[in-house]
């Protein structure tokens, strides 16, 4: 009698499922659709504010280089003076490259970005890079995507597991719609942007990356990034040489990242209003630019005449180098654009100068610089964001060559693992590192850390006084649920605690009695936690000392007790969390 029911139960559960990942393809290419016309437009709006600025739309090195010395100055000042107070005062997660914030919000916030930052973020990065700023449009792209997709999920008040999906399909939609490669747009979204492969997450995104691909070639043709040579592997030979490629690639990423960090930190500590800082940058790049006019911008036209052999061993060094300084000042300063781009010129610039000095030594043996240049695009991308898959599948797509693929594995792999040693953080993860934020600890602890003492704290709290003599406590212990009490002062201030271990020997002697009062066996030294701090960091302050209980004191004040947290409370919390994903997913 109950198997019909059993069946028909099974059958709606199937039915349910069937539904959400209908819904889900549905929301895909939705957003999808946005991201494809969101990178067209973002292309548009770049041109649009080059030509404003420097009176050509047209590739930005060869249009520089016509100009009179004081523009190449002053323009990328004036690019600075317009983004600065917009990103300070409208969206500071606008700021630098994008992809971080994106990470945190997966990781930490549900996939919750918020609605401005899509405005904001295309603004101020279309200007940036459309007045000379040396950054990519990859990275911007990347979080107006991810924001669209979190829109569009926040709209429909999704769950959060199918908010951070939709978001995924964001990034997907922006890498893919930007270099035309709809595989790498999907990879970078599931291996750097979420961090896993799981097939309800893997379809949705392929969806929209396939959808945003097909816009983008709609508008702008199916044509490469770059300008490829044709490639060859010239002997078997040239592994070990881009097995040390890698390695080099690996010293150049890591540098790029210390030094990005390193600057922003200096314009960090300059004393000076901080919407008024991207203007000092702009005016380093410019002077820069005077010299080397190839680092203002993408820099694409720099890496096609890398690519086609069209460039002096020194350049090649020399670029690499300023580059690096080039990008640090723009995104330190304040300016907003992605590192995904600068990281293939890199590439581009140590695959030359290393393609063209093994070619030297063994002329017979080696390709032209043009191939080491290739591989190193990528090698550079694996070290910098510690996505090897993905770096080895956007120069792939880029090719269009099957030829390249085993030496691009081989470099992309070696600069990988030979990065993680040098640096265990990737220039996104970094970012995050600095702000106490690890994602690399897992899920766990990104559930902890998306909770707040606040939440879950008990405000009504037993407290002894600090002049309370021995009955009085013993009767106030022996009738309370707790085993820590804290100890207030005069002034109703936090002055201690009276732990278990604190009273259990004195409530049973009777020569005590009289004698003592609670500040007498109370600790002084009380651990804390702050109301806006979260479970994470009170799980650790508890499992450190193995407490049970902790006073949570006021962030204005220190002494001012405003409830206590408990180890259940926090671990309550987290199974419920837990739990409620749970649902959402099954």
């Amino acid at each position: 009698m109950n198997q019909p029911f059993a069946i028909k139960k099974l059958f709606s559960l199937s039915e349910l499922k069937t539904n959400e990942h209908t819904i889900m393809a549905v929301l895909a290419v939705a957003v999808g659709l946005a991201g494809g016309f969101g990178a067209v437009g973002f292309r548009y709006l770049i041109d649009f504010f080059q030509n404003l600025a420097y009176g050509s739309s047209e590739e930005l090195l060869n249009v520089v280089l016509a100009l009179p010395w004081y523009l190449k100055v002053w323009v990328p000042a004036a690019g600075g003076l317009v983004v600065g107070p917009l990103v300070y005062f409208f969206a500071r997660e606008a700021k630098g490259h994008g992809v971080p914030e994106v990470m945190e919000a997966v990781a930490l916030k549900g996939g919750v970005i918020r609605k401005r930052v899509v405005f904001v973020k295309t603004l101020a990065s279309a200007i940036s890079i459309g007045t000379g700023g040396s950054v990519g449009r990859e990275g911007p792209i990347v979080q107006i995507g991810s924001a669209i997709g979190s829109t569009l999920g926040q709209l429909l008040k999704v769950s959060q597991e199918r908010m951070r999906t939709l978001v995924g399909c964001g990034a997907a939609a922006g890498i893919a719609a930007t270099f035309n490669a709809p595989i790498a747009g999907s990879m970078f979204a599931l291996e750097v942007v979420l961090g896993e492969f799981g097939l309800a997450t893997f379809s949705p995104i392929v969806i929209s990356s396939v959808v945003a691909t097909a816009v983008s070639r709609a508008f702008l043709g199916d044509i490469p990034a770059f300008i490829v040579p044709a490639y060859e592997l010239v002997s078997a030979w040239e592994f070990p040489l881009y097995f040390v490629l890698g390695l080099f690639c690996a010293v150049t990423g890591v540098t790029f990242t210390k030094v990005l960090y390193r600057i922003e930190d200096l314009f960090d500590d300059f004393k000076f209003p901080e919407y008024l800082k991207a203007i000092i940058g702009g005016m380093i790049l410019g002077a820069g630019g005077l010299f080397f006019p190839q680092i203002l911008g993408v820099g694409y036209g720099a890496i096609d005449l890398a690519l086609m052999q069209k460039m002096a061993l020194w350049l090649f060094l020399v670029l690499a180098v300023v580059k690096i300084l080039a990008t640090s000042i723009t995104i330190g300063s304040g300016g907003s654009g992605g590192i995904f781009a600068p990281s293939l010129f890199l590439g581009a610039m140590a695959g030359g100068f290393f393609g063209v000095v093994v070619h030297q030594l063994f002329p017979t043996l080696t390709a032209s610089s043009g191939a080491y240049s290739l591989v190193g695009m990528g090698a550079v991308v694996s070290a910098t964001t510690h996505g090897p898959l993905t770096a080895i599948l956007i120069l792939f797509e880029m090719t269009g060559n099957y030829k390249i693929i085993l030496p691009l594995m081989l470099s992309c792999i070696v600069a990988n693992l030979f990065a993680g040693q040098l640096m265990k953080d990737s220039i996104y993860t970094l970012k995050l590192v600095r702000r106490g934020i690890d994602i690399r600890e897992g899920k766990e602890v990104n559930v902890l850390k998306s909770m707040f003492v606040k939440d879950v704290m008990n405000r009504d709290v037993e407290t002894i006084a600090e002049g309370s003599a021995l009955e009085e406590m013993t009767d106030k212990i022996s009738k309370s649920k707790f085993n820590s009490f804290p100890v207030l002062d005069a002034e109703n201030k936090l002055a201690g605690i009276l732990s278990f271990n604190d009273y259990s020997e004195a409530i049973f002697d009777e020569d005590l009695k009289g004698l003592v009062v609670a500040r007498d066996l109370a600790s002084e030294n009380v651990v804390t936690v702050s109301v806006d701090d979260d479970l994470y960091t009170a799980l650790g302050k508890i499992s450190r000392k193995d407490f049970s209980t902790l006073p949570v004191v006021s962030p204005d004040d220190p002494a001012e007790l405003v409830g206590i947290v408990t180890r259940r409370d926090i671990i309550g919390a987290y199974e419920k969390a837990v739990l409620k994903k749970s649902l959402f997913n099954s």
